[in-house]
């Protein structure tokens, strides 16, 4: 069996490197990339079937790295480990992963034996594996109450973009009144709205596109790799969807 490791700190790369070693002695062979362009051209020439993935690194994130290598063998199996829990990130797992494919998420602060149970369980056994702890931070910053759904996950993303609400609904393929209502939507599950105890808030409105993507920051709804991922998607797909 062979695994291979992307990750672009060289402490982190080398505690992993020993715990993988310590937690399945049936690998035969271990390789490291040091981003996550190197790790998509490790698994091709590799023909890479298990891979334990960090998130955010330069040049090609974690994200972007697992979609191009699932396109290429959907059957890969991978461990994303990171020290971040954000929902801009699990949501941009779930929309890349193919379907019956086996794949894990479990943080840097996880202890070793939990790291070497998720390695385990994903890499070798095939199965799903997401980190409780990951469980217990979403619970504490979101409600079902608050949660964005699909379609207005993608207006928000295309907000942060700068796009307008006939861009929008172009990428999208939404009426202009259905993007609108996604906005106001999400505004309301964002929690823009004007402080009543706040007469600057009540008298000089704040910008509300502004407001939610800060709010979104915030509360880790977005981050800044999903943001670049978004961006350069734009670029490549250009300016609409056709």
């Amino acid at each position: 069996m062979k695994v291979l490791v992307v990750e672009d700190d060289q402490y982190h790369a080398r505690y992993l490197l020993d715990v993988l070693a310590d937690a399945l002695p049936e690998v035969s062979e271990i390789v490291h990339a040091a981003d996550g362009a190197a790790g998509e051209a490790e698994a091709e020439a590799m023909c890479a079937t298990a891979v334990v993935m960090d998130l955010q690194m330069e040049k090609r994130n974690g994200i972007e790295a697992a979609r191009a290598i699932w396109a290429r063998r959907p059957a890969t199996r991978i461990l994303f480990w990171s020290n971040y829990s954000d929902e801009a990130y699990l949501r941009g797992i779930s929309r890349i992963v193919p379907e019956d494919s086996a794949y894990g998420y479990v943080l840097k602060t996880a202890s070793r034996e939990r790291l070497k149970l998720a390695l385990r369980a994903v890499l070798v056994e095939g199965q799903i594996m997401v980190d409780r702890e990951i469980h217990r931070l979403q619970r504490r910053t979101a409600s079902p109450r608050h949660a964005l759904d699909d379609s207005e996950y993608a207006v928000l993303v295309d907000l942060a973009l700068g796009l307008q609400d006939k861009q929008i609904a172009i990428r999208q393929s939404l009426s202009l009144r259905t993007v609108q209502n996604r906005l106001l939507s999400l505004y309301e599950k964002l929690g823009v709205e004007a402080d009543p105890d706040d007469p600057a808030d009540v008298t000089t409105p704040r910008n509300k596109r502004v407001w939610a993507l800060s709010r979104a920051f915030v509360t880790g709804t977005l981050n800044v790799a999903t943001v670049q991922s978004a961006e350069r998607d734009y670029q490549r797909r250009g300016r609409t969807r056709r």
